[in-house]
């Protein structure tokens, strides 16, 4: 699954995500965050070449429970995750090499 630019209508259930396999990127933020607007690119670029990486999008906020189970305090976080496991974690990136050094620290986790 390549990069979403889109935020999922309805997000999976915190089980939904413990259970994936392979490697997932779970991205917390709002379409209207400018922090998540400027970090777009470098999320786009980093996932481009890497079809066996998954990434959700997933709008974040008030009444949305999914963020908080992960501790999630300020958007965009990137949460790096393979098969089901939180591997590394990123906010408000500033660059796509530093996004693309977590994908690759999840694409090699055994």
């Amino acid at each position: 699954m390549p990069y979403a630019a889109q935020h999922l209508s309805q997000p999976p259930s915190r089980d939904e995500l413990d259970r994936l396999t392979g490697a997932t990127v779970v991205e917390f933020g709002t379409p209207w965050c400018g922090h998540c607007q400027r970090a777009q690119p470098h999320i786009e670029q980093a996932l481009q070449d890497r079809a066996e990486v998954a990434h959700i999008k997933v709008e974040d906020g008030p009444g949305q429970r999914l963020g908080r189970t992960f501790g999630v305090k300020l958007w965009p976080t990137l949460v790096f995750m393979k098969d089901g496991k939180e591997f590394a974690r990123l906010v408000r990136p500033q660059a796509a090499q530093e996004v693309l050094d977590a994908v690759k620290t999840i694409a090699a986790a055994t």
